[in-house]
């Protein structure tokens, strides 16, 4: 009796997941790859018939991407303290090979577009039976691939063979005078300050970082010299990881007063059945953490459910709209009703005005907010921003996925001409576009092989400070909305990794409109071809 209590009790909870998976997950749009092939030659397997966007395994990669099975090459001499994702501690590179294939060199075949239409990801071009090279090369070493899982061009990580923390010609999108830089634990604080003296650096903020084991130093540029050089010039140095200190932008475009009460205007409950997902799973106790401006802790939809805060900036800012309204989507449960209302909100304080920008972060605020909310356990990380490509930022969300950490992030709302940005257009994080209430993708939002997921984000009702409500538009409540879905799925199987709560989104797919690859969407290059938009 006891075990076939046992058995129905577990059929029971199976049967609500797979409620749960009924009328959440397919109310999210998908993009993605109908390449059988693709899936397997990432994955070694075709985990579902309409697998998506493989998920990178804990494991070596079988192609492309920072996991080369055998490891990638790496840049001699160069004092980090920071592993490259093959292993290889930068103290102690084997260096790079002639004739390696660098990774973003034109005139590597790639297939045909993928079939079906939509907003794209996943290993771009790969068509049936066709796999990406990932072979050794004729002198028995491994070669990278151009293109990484999300259909973009890979981009080397510090320390392999290709990378350098110069800003591409034409870049301005960091702080104009500053620069940082990261060192490993056998670096001296000495060492590093002499190399600073030749350089003319001063030191502006120094700060430890537990994900790395290394330290994170922020440095003034002066006497005019360009950060650029001062870059170059200290890599020349081998010493530390150096870069600009880029800038990113929340992705919110538009804020509208809300009724003055009631909330009929609320059409994500409807949209995304969040009556009936509440009485299979809500979040409970999922860490989630979201790294934004300054949110309204006290407001009424958000009571409780608050579970740590970090300030990042250091300064007095007031409550803002749009982290107040991003961890609204996510955990409100008053007036609003938000995807997950009672996971457990780790705010991230990174976001923050100056007299001639809107709120913004620089690397150094965001990668110090994803050590700590790692520290802390999350589970799930919002990143409703977004900006110019980051090595120091593609290194964090690099280890943060290998430890488990779901990435969610805002594609962008800078229109189909946009070039992808990050880290929405980071391999390790899903990147989400918005629909509207109709199911039509939002027009200014950013499109690209590496958008993987479309959520309601036109029109949406959230909490915003001082107890008040708003409208909003754009990419960044649509990546909430996914990071609350992930949360529900984490409730229901608090040991599923990452590869897996990516199978379950991506692979619950229905497809939006005609089948086919969506005429609306620009076309890209043979590197860049877009992924099938679905219906989860």
């Amino acid at each position: 009796m006891h075990q076939r209590g046992n058995r129905g009790e577990r059929c029971t909870r199976e049967a609500r997941y797979l409620f749960l998976l009924a009328c959440v997950v397919p109310a999210i749009c998908l993009c993605h790859p109908d390449s059988a092939s693709a899936a397997r030659s990432v994955r070694g397997a075709v985990p579902k018939p309409a697998a998506v966007r493989p998920a990178a395994p804990s494991g070596p990669r079988a192609i492309g991407g920072p996991h080369a099975a055998t490891g990638p090459h790496v840049v001699a001499g160069a004092h980090t303290g920071l592993a490259p994702p093959g292993g290889h501690a930068f103290g102690h590179p084997p260096g790079a090979m002639p004739g390696q294939q660098h990774l973003n060199a034109p005139g590597h075949g790639l297939g045909h577009g993928l079939g079906h239409h939509g907003l794209g990801h996943g290993p771009a071009g790969v068509g049936p039976g066709r796999a990406l090279p990932h072979g050794p090369s004729a002198i028995g070493r491994p070669t990278f691939n151009a293109i990484a899982r999300n259909g973009l061009p890979y981009r080397p990580f510090p320390g392999e063979a290709g990378f350098s923390g110069v800003p591409p010609r034409g870049e301005t999108r960091f702080v104009s005078d500053e620069m940082i830089v990261h060192v490993g634990s056998e670096v001296s604080p000495q060492a590093l300050d002499a190399a600073a003296r030749r350089l003319g650096l001063t030191q502006i903020e120094s700060q430890n970082l537990s994900l790395s084991g290394g330290r994170l130093i922020q440095f003034r540029v002066a006497n005019g010299q360009q950060v650029a050089d001062a870059v170059r010039t200290l890599e020349a140095e081998k010493i530390g990881i150096a870069q600009p200190n880029y800038v990113f932008r929340l992705q919110q475009d538009a804020y509208a007063a809300a009724p003055s009460k009631g909330d009929p205007a609320q059409y994500v409950v409807d949209k995304l059945h969040l009556r009936d997902a509440h009485g299979i799973a809500s979040g409970a106790n999922v860490a989630v953490a979201v790294i934004d401006s300054l949110v309204d802790t006290v407001h009424p939809d958000l009571a409780g459910s608050i579970a740590g805060q970090y300030d990042a900036v250091a300064t007095a800012d007031k409550p803002d709209e749009h982290g107040t309204g991003m961890t609204g989507a996510i955990v409100a449960h008053r007036r609003l009703l938000g995807v997950a209302p009672r996971a457990r909100i780790l705010a991230i304080h990174a976001f923050s005005p100056d007299a001639q920008h809107p709120q913004q972060a620089t690397t150094q605020n965001i990668v110090a907010g994803i050590d700590w909310a790692i520290a802390k356990g999350a589970r799930v990380i919002n990143m409703s921003f977004a900006g110019p490509y980051d090595p120091m930022l593609q290194l964090a969300l690099k280890k943060a996925h290998d430890k488990g950490v779901v990435l969610i992030a805002a594609a962008g709302n800078m229109g189909p001409q946009s070039p992808p940005l990050y880290p929405a257009a980071d391999e390790n994080v899903i990147a989400v576009t918005a629909i509207d209430e109709n199911d039509k993708v939002m027009p200014q939002a950013n499109q690209g092989p590496h958008v993987a997921l479309a959520a309601p984000g036109v029109n949406v009702l959230e909490a915003a400070p001082r107890a008040t409500y708003n409208f909003t538009t754009g990419t960044s409540v649509a990546a909430a909305h996914v990071s609350g879905v992930a949360a529900l799925i984490i409730e229901r199987n608090p040991t599923i990794d990452v590869a897996a709560l990516e199978d379950v989104l991506f692979s619950t797919a229905k497809d939006l409109g005609a089948p086919g690859r969506d005429s609306m969407l620009k076309s890209l290059p043979a590197a860049r071809r877009q992924r099938p938009r679905r219906r989860m």
